[in-house]
Order: C-alpha cells, then sequence, then structure tokens
C-alpha cells in the first residue's frame, strides 16, 4: 500500500510517504498504552484534557489556510470546500473542550438496592480507520471525543491522503498534546489487523466503503472489540406536491455536488412528486449545466474533480451498467478532462437494475416521479442502506410523519444534511452502527461503570 500525495486536478505526485515498520507500530502502541495508565486518561483530569482541545482548536485556527491547501492538493476538492470543513473541524474540538465534562458526568441510578450512580471511563487505545473525502473531520469527530474522554488514538488514513494524515499528528504535537495521545500510522492492510488484535487496542472506529467495514467489523468482532461503523449511504431527497419547488430543486443541485458528490450522505436518489416533476427536472438540468469545472484552488471554479482516475473510472463503469440495463440519462455522462465527471441525471432506474441499491459515489444523480407519500416511502425504503435523507414540504407535520417513517439514521426537514458537533451522525442497514458527535458519540468508547451504595 503505497501512501502518495497525487493531485487530482493535474495528478502530479507531490510526495511520497515510508510506511511505518512492525517495529514502529509496536512502539507507536507502547507509547500510547503508557498514556493511557496514567494519570492523563483518568476522570479527574479532564480538566487538562479539555485545555489540550482548546490548544488545538488555536492551532487550527491559526493554520486555517493552510489546513484548507493540502486538503485540496490530496484529495481535489474545492478551497472553499477545504474551508468549511476546518470551520467544522475546529467547532467540533471547541465542542468537546466546552461541553466534554459535563457529557461525561456521572449519571444517577434510583435503585431498590440503594444509591446508584454510572461513571464514564476511558476503555484503552481506539484505532481509527478513515477514509479521503473528509480528511481531516473525519480524524477529528474521533479523535476530540477521544482525547475528552481520555483513549489514546492510532489512526491508519486512506492512502491517497498522507499529507493530511501526518498534519494531524503536527497540530496536535503544536498542541503540546502528551506522547502518545494520538499517532498516525501508514500501514498495511496486515499490520491493520495486527492492530486489531492487540489487546491494547480496545476499540476500533471506521469510516468507509461497506466492503471495508465489512472486514474490519468482522476483525474487531472476532477479538471481542468495541466498533463503529460509519459505511456508504444511498440518501433520498423527497420533494412533495406541496413544497417549494424552486427551492428544493436548487438545494437537491447543491446537495448532490458537494465535494464532487463524494459525500456519503449525498442527495443521490431524487424522489419527486409527480405534479412538481417537470419543473423540478427542468431546474436541476440547468444547474447541472451551469457548472464551471477548473482547478479546485481557483476561487471560480464550482466543480472539482473526483479524488483519483480510479474513482472516475469506476463511476463511470457504474453508469454505463445503469444505461446498459434500462436507465434513461435525462443530461450529463459527456466526455470530461482529467479526473473530472459531468454531472449527470438519470431516470427509468428498474429494480433489478443494479444502479437500484448501489452507491454512486460522485456527480450522478438518480430520479424517480411517485404519485404519493406511500410510494415516496416505499422507494426510500427499499435500500440497503439507511444513513440520512431529506424532505421537502411546506407542511411541517406532514414531513415529520414522513420522516419518522425513514428507515434512516437521519433526516432533514427542508434543509440538506449536514453535520455539526452537537449533533449525532450515523445510520443502520448496511450503513453502519454506532454513533459519533454529539452526546452519543462521546459515549461509545467509554465504560459505564456502575456503582451501588448499599442500603443499611
Amino acid at each position: 500500500m503505497a501512501y502518495q500525495s497525487i493531485n487530482p486536478f493535474n495528478n502530479e505526485l507531490i510526495k511520497t510517504f515510508t510506511n511505518h515498520t512492525d517495529a514502529e507500530v509496536e512502539s507507536a502502541l507502547a507509547q500510547a498504552y503508557a498514556l493511557y495508565q496514567s494519570a492523563w486518561a483518568q476522570p479527574e483530569n479532564i480538566g487538562d484534557r479539555q485545555a489540550l482541545l482548546r490548544r488545538l482548536a488555536d492551532v487550527m485556527t491559526l493554520h486555517q489556510e493552510k489546513i484548507a491547501r493540502i486538503i485540496t492538493l490530496d484529495m481535489g476538492k474545492r478551497l472553499a470546500e477545504s474551508r468549511g470543513e476546518i470551520a467544522c473541524c475546529i467547532e467540533i474540538v471547541q465542542y468537546y473542550a466546552q461541553h466534554g465534562a459535563e457529557l461525561l458526568k456521572p449519571v444517577a441510578y434510583p435503585s431498590k438496592l440503594g444509591k446508584g450512580w454510572v461513571e464514564h471511563h476511558p476503555i484503552g487505545i481506539i484505532l481509527a480507520v478513515e477514509p479521503w473525502n473528509f480528511p481531516i473531520y473525519q480524524l477529528i469527530r474521533v479523535i476530540a471525543p477521544a482525547m475528552a474522554v481520555g483513549n489514546p488514538v492510532v489512526a491508519k488514513h486512506a492512502s491517497n491522503v498522507p499529507q493530511c494524515a501526518q498534519l494531524v499528528e503536527d497540530l496536535l504535537r503544536e498542541a503540546n498534546a502528551p506522547a502518545g495521545a494520538y499517532t498516525n500510522l501508514f500501514v498495511s492492510p496486515d499490520q491493520i489487523a495486527n492492530i486489531i488484535s492487540d489487546q491494547r487496542v480496545q476499540g476500533v472506529a471506521l469510516t468507509g466503503s461497506e466492503d471495508a467495514g465489512s472486514i474490519v467489523a468482522g476483525q474487531a468482532g472476532s477479538k471481542l472489540k468495541k466498533a463503529t461503523m460509519e459505511l456508504g449511504g444511498n440518501d433520498v431527497f423527497i420533494v412533495t406536491d406541496d413544497a417549494d419547488v424552486v427551492t428544493a430543486a436548487h438545494t437537491a443541485v447543491g446537495g448532490r455536488l458537494y465535494n464532487a458528490g463524494q459525500v456519503c450522505t449525498a442527495a443521490k436518489r431524487f424522489i419527486v412528486h409527480e405534479k412538481v416533476a417537470e419543473q423540478f427536472i427542468k431546474i436541476v438540468q440547468e444547474d447541472f449545466a451551469k457548472v464551471v469545472m477548473g482547478d479546485p484552488l481557483d476561487e471560480n471554479t464550482t466543480l472539482a474533480p473526483l479524488s483519483s482516475r480510479k474513482s472516475k473510472d469506476n463511476l463511470q463503469k457504474q453508469l454505463d451498467a445503469a444505461i446498459a440495463h434500462g436507465a434513461k440519462v435525462l443530461c450529463g455522462n459527456q466526455p470530461a478532462e482529467g479526473n473530472f465527471f459531468t454531472p449527470t441525471l438519470i431516470t427509468d432506474i428498474s429494480r433489478d437494475n443494479p444502479a437500484y441499491f448501489e452507491e454512486f459515489f460522485g456527480p450522478v444523480a438518480q430520479l424517480y416521479v411517485v404519485k404519493n407519500d406511500d410510494e415516496a416511502l416505499a422507494l426510500a425504503n427499499d435500500s440497503h442502506f439507511g444513513l440520512g435523507g431529506t424532505i421537502f414540504s411546506t407542511d411541517i407535520e406532514r414531513a415529520k410523519k414522513l420522516a419518522s417513517r425513514i428507515e434512516t439514521g437521519m433526516v432533514f426537514i427542508n434543509r440538506i444534511g449536514d453535520s455539526v458537533a452537537e449533533l449525532p451522525f450515523g445510520g443502520v442497514k448496511r450503513s453502519g452502527f454506532g454513533r459519533e458527535l454529539s452526546d452519543l458519540g462521546i459515549k461509545e468508547f467509554v465504560n459505564h461503570k456502575l456503582v451501588v451504595i448499599g442500603q443499611k
């Protein structure tokens, strides 16, 4: 596994990083475990860990523009999107710096046995296995709550974003994090399996594909290790007959093209009521045609390239297979230079078309026209995935009822899905299990320790 930074805009090799040896991995684990056994990890010292998070937020704020440029050079997103990612990361770090102690305070459990409460203690080293599409954010949403709890983190990042992987370790060093609090590892799949097997590692957090998740979750499960899995999504974007169609259509386009469509929670399946479908389609087609493909460092660019040639080729193969099985192209599917991919809208996707159940990780949207809410719900729930979704309707009570019946971990009404520190993030079905961020995320990798004082 070569850890190389290749600029997706021009395919130029920026830098190659050397893999860590088994001896270096052992040194990292030993250092992390020593920190876990030290006073630093104890619940009463959360104030010191929150101070570290405040310093980290300050360091990230100081280097905001530098970090954003490295993200863009590593994986290709527009500079404005990279800036937004860093702003989100800083908010996450600040959230746990401010609220960590409150979120982890003991919870009373009244009982006939006596006075009882549950304390929240760290459990050990957490292994983070993270993807390239949000290369800083994916790490931070594991690191920040882990730091607050007192769990050291070792991370294996995607092989195409090594600059970002190393940068996070450098930022924590600048924030005066103790040795072992966070370590970046350039390792192979075999080394990952060995790390999961190590008794000092007590949790595994993965964000990635369904295939990667099944492998890592299986490895963690075989060793009885706690795991969280944030996997793929095929999120619906439902537009009812009473919706503000203009706003809904523009929002759908933004939700599909953000980060060049390489988002697990992107709006991927447009499910539109037949009364408003014609207007919706027209706006989407017009917006898709207006995109400006170019250098993601150029402020005038509105659509970035895909992360690699492999990503583009795989997406084209998916699209070609969908068309071969009867899907109709309403716009797009035109040749584009380099790693760019023309925004594409397809429809007439039958249930026996492989596209019906697949996630398109790029600027390809599916359109389904329905007659009523029940038909929309049937389509929404007929999916292997269950991550997020959006509903547009001016009737909020109607939208709330629809939201309650959609089988996903998240639903947003009259806005595109998003991720913020104070709200839980995660899904069901093949989209994974467990939650990150908010009060739920910080308690995924803790020992919920019950203490009871017997009554006399």
